[in-house]
């Protein structure tokens, strides 16, 4: 069991920084692929990021290099680093989780078992 809480949304202008993070509390021992997921109203949750038990990352094809998945163990923090932000990135941002007992992410949001209430990024133009 994981209980995921996010922060770090807000308001920024077009092509700054904010950096999002996913206090991460509970079963924490366990393996776990760990993802970012963002959904704009009216639209899909769909995938941001990943970050596999190994370390591996993948992103959307839309992050082109801007964005960063990453996690500080130490603190149980998982964190989306996100650079020259456009527009079309503002969504609610969800933290989510399920468990891996090995190097893999599902792609599916409906396969992941654990999500937090999500943070609001609004990028004006």
């Amino acid at each position: 069991q994981l209980h995921l809480v996010e922060s770090g949304g807000g308001s920024v202008q077009y092509g700054g920084s904010v950096r999002l993070s996913c206090g991460v509390s509970g079963n924490t021992n366990s393996g776990y692929c760990m993802g970012w997921f963002r959904q704009a109203p009216g639209g899909d949750r769909e995938v941001v990021a990943f970050l596999r038990t190994g370390g591996r990352t993948t992103y959307a094809p839309f992050v082109k290099g801007r964005f960063t998945i990453s996690k500080d163990n130490a603190k149980n923090i998982l964190y989306l680093q996100m650079n020259n932000l456009k527009p079309e990135d503002s969504a609610m941002y969800y933290c989510a989780a399920h468990g891996a007992d090995g190097d893999y992410c599902y792609s599916n949001p409906r396969d992941f078992t654990y999500w937090g209430q999500g943070t609001q990024l609004t990028v004006s133009s």
